[in-house]
């Protein structure tokens, strides 16, 4: 590809520059490899023989995570650009995200103001205390935090986007203004105060209590956690998870392992995926084994989508590899027009890969399957490896949802490059109140036959 990529250029005669951009981690061997491109000959030199000259129009452009493997011979021959994201701050991804609301949101001027000093107040203090106090099984930054707030307050505003048909009124503005507050508040905590364990999320319970409810005067349920309520758009309350879904009663026939028994801990991590899938959001779901992460999705995505959506499930294991999860992938897509892939039109693939981190690292720290999913996230597409000519195939229409167990014993710590495309949702161990609503609802319909 690297060598079809550089014929092009060369053989471009016009007076415009030709940027070569490689995205991705360092291979120490194949790096070395170009120090012949890199320095002043500028000569690409291929297995077949052949030697091509580069122009001095061309040039060649690296953006890596870090430069661990790089050799000196490679980093001399190349200018470096570190950016910093504790310069950066987050302020700049919360004005551009402002930009990219629905234009109705966006030209009421008083959400704006109150969105921007909701984040202005709260975001800082809350990520400070988040990483000063407490623990992550699987570690995050800040801007994917960050964006996952952004993500779930979408998933409101979408809503509001005006169409030919739908015009979104005063009324309904004034509507989404008394809400805003609420909504910026139930993002924060499942996006900030998710990827925590159980004993963090008591912890953050109770600091924001302090530091948020109490400041701006928000009316809110002080008899469980934050995380025990839902906001309801509809009624503008609070709402306890159990209350949302209706009572369950044990079908009697089943067999034990037929038996799924929805708790607050269930009910409340597949609402969010679902919100989050419905809305072309990526979710990643890490948690320890046996807390129900591959039960909740699989059910969720068996019976609770509409029928546009379809499900293709992936578990990876530490001899997967980039080419057998492309090639799966690649047979389940359609053609749609040139160079254009997908799912049958009308409808949405939503993929669901278990055991995301379990690929086992190359010598040099890359996880080929996992650079392969990123190379989809950043570029919406990947190249036809079986094609003679390697064309970019653009795929649509797939979304993705992973999970995984915490680093150690086999599985990996992941690239943030790949993980910061996802809302991360933690799965903690069970809440005493989960367990015994378990046992209570299986031996309950165990002694109905003896009721009598």
């Amino acid at each position: 590809m690297l060598a079809k990529l550089v014929i092009e250029c060369t053989k471009d005669s016009s007076a415009d520059l030709h940027w070569v951009y490689f995205d991705g981690p360092v291979d120490a061997i194949w790096i070395e490899n170009m120090n012949t491109v890199l320095d002043d000959n500028k000569k690409l030199c291929l297995n077949s023989g052949q030697i091509i000259t580069l122009t001095s129009r061309m040039t060649m452009m690296f953006e890596v995570e870090d430069l661990s493997v790089a050799s000196p011979a490679t980093v001399s021959r190349c200018g470096m650009v570190y950016i910093e994201p504790q310069s950066l701050t987050l302020a700049p991804l919360v004005k551009s995200w402002i930009n990219s609301v629905p234009p109705r949101i966006r030209e009421t001027k008083s959400i704006i103001d109150k969105l921007q000093n909701l984040f202005s107040k709260y975001l800082d203090d809350t990520m400070y205390y988040m990483r000063k106090y407490l623990f992550e099984p699987v570690k995050t930054v800040d801007n994917n935090v960050c964006q996952s707030i952004f993500r779930i307050i979408d998933c409101y505003f979408s809503s509001y986007m005006e169409n030919e048909i739908k015009k979104i009124s005063k009324e309904e503005l004034n509507n989404l203004e008394s809400m805003v507050n609420q909504l910026f508040f139930f993002a924060l905590i499942w996006s900030i105060g998710v990827t925590t364990t159980l004993e963090g999320r008591i912890k953050f319970d109770k600091w924001i209590r302090e530091n948020f409810i109490a400041k701006i005067g928000l009316e809110f349920p002080a008899d469980r956690l934050v995380y025990d309520y839902k906001f309801n758009v509809e009624t503008k309350e609070w709402q306890y998870w159990r209350e949302t879904v209706p009572e369950y009663t044990v079908d009697i026939k089943a067999s034990y392992n037929e038996i799924l028994v929805p708790t607050v801990d269930s009910i409340r991590m597949k609402y969010f995926v679902k919100l989050l899938v419905m809305n072309n959001k990526h979710i990643l779901t890490p948690g320890p084994t046996g807390t129900g992460k591959s039960v909740n999705i699989a059910e969720l995505l068996t019976y609770e989508l509409p029928e546009e959506y379809q499900t293709l499930g992936i578990t990876f294991s530490a001899q997967t590899s980039a080419n057998q999860t492309q090639d799966y992938l690649d047979d389940k897509f359609e053609k749609r027009r040139k160079g254009v892939f997908g799912p049958p039109i009308g409808k949405k693939f939503v993929i669901f890969i278990d055991d995301l981190n379990m690929p086992k690292k190359e010598e040099y720290g890359a996880q080929p399957p996992l650079e392969l999913l990123r190379q989809w996230m950043d570029y919406k597409g990947w190249y036809d490896r079986k094609d003679k000519e390697k064309p970019f195939k653009k795929i649509e229409d797939i979304i993705f949802i992973a999970a995984m167990g915490p680093p150690g014993g086999g599985r990996s710590v992941i690239t943030p490059r790949l993980q910061r495309h996802f809302n991360i949702m933690t799965y903690t161990n069970l809440q005493d109140e989960s367990v015994h609503t378990i046992f209570f609802t299986i031996i309950s319909a165990f002694m109905y036959n003896f009721s009598d």
